[in-house]
């Protein structure tokens, strides 16, 4: 069983409600759960999000996706992803955040068979020295390692960003890393700013109504097409 988690929540401070913000006609959220359930690998998805009012409307709106939700603390992150573990139980599971509607199932389950092949406890797209663009992000772990990682936090670091117990203990978990020859480290499709999220439009503006599965290379190919996208907000985008 491989249980897909996505992290979210309204409070972004940079930019607030960001992951239901509209892409293509539809929340921000929706679109990153029609990419992610393309993958061939993953068997469910849940949404992890806190149980503060204010992430009422995530609730409601992967609910009405038919998405199960699991609703824990706002800073504790890790536990809201063993309490998602705890209710849905799983072998394997993905972590995902809501703020990166590029979300690519190919990669998703690449990483998985890395993860599966190399007989790791954690594994990543995002090495020390990333090689895939900001906002294509998957870490896979085995529930033990999610549920030890949980144990083993001390710190508001390790409770806030979930993993980190787990990549910074070497000597604890066995990890595996997938890289990609091609260096796109610097580049950016991640949603946290009001720039990302013209830029994130823009894309889906012009690829989704052609093909609502449009791949990582179709995005490539559109930005280097538009020269003006291709630093937009100061970051490289392709």
């Amino acid at each position: 069983m491989i249980l897909a988690i996505l992290q979210a929540r309204m409070s972004s401070s940079r930019l607030p409600g960001k992951v239901l913000m509209p892409l293509a006609g539809a929340p921000m959220m929706v679109r990153q759960i029609e990419r992610i359930a393309r993958s061939r690998k993953i068997d469910r998805i849940v949404v992890a999000t806190s149980a503060n009012p204010g992430d009422d409307v995530i609730e409601k709106t992967a609910r009405r996706e038919g998405i199960d939700v699991h609703r824990g603390p706002l800073d504790d992150v890790l536990a809201r992803f063993r309490g998602a573990l705890a209710a849905w139980p799983a072998d394997t599971v993905v972590r995902l955040t809501a703020d990166c509607p590029f979300a690519d199932p190919d990669l998703i389950d690449e990483t998985l068979t890395v993860f599966q092949e190399s007989g790791a406890d954690y594994a990543s797209n995002t090495p020390p020295h990333r090689t895939y663009p900001k906002g294509l992000d998957v870490e896979v772990m085995t529930a033990a390692a999610l549920r030890r990682a949980g144990d083993l936090a001390q710190t508001s670091e390790e409770r806030e960003h979930v993993t980190w117990g787990i990549y910074n203990r070497p000597s604890e978990f066995r990890l595996a890393y997938h890289s990609q020859p091609v260096d796109e480290g610097e580049v950016r499709w991640t949603v946290d700013r009001p720039d990302d999220y013209a830029f994130t439009a823009a894309v889906y503006d012009a690829l989704y109504p052609k093909d609502r599965a449009f791949t990582s290379d179709a995005i490539r190919a559109f930005v280097r097409s538009r020269p003006e996208l291709l630093t937009y907000g100061g970051d490289r985008r392709a």
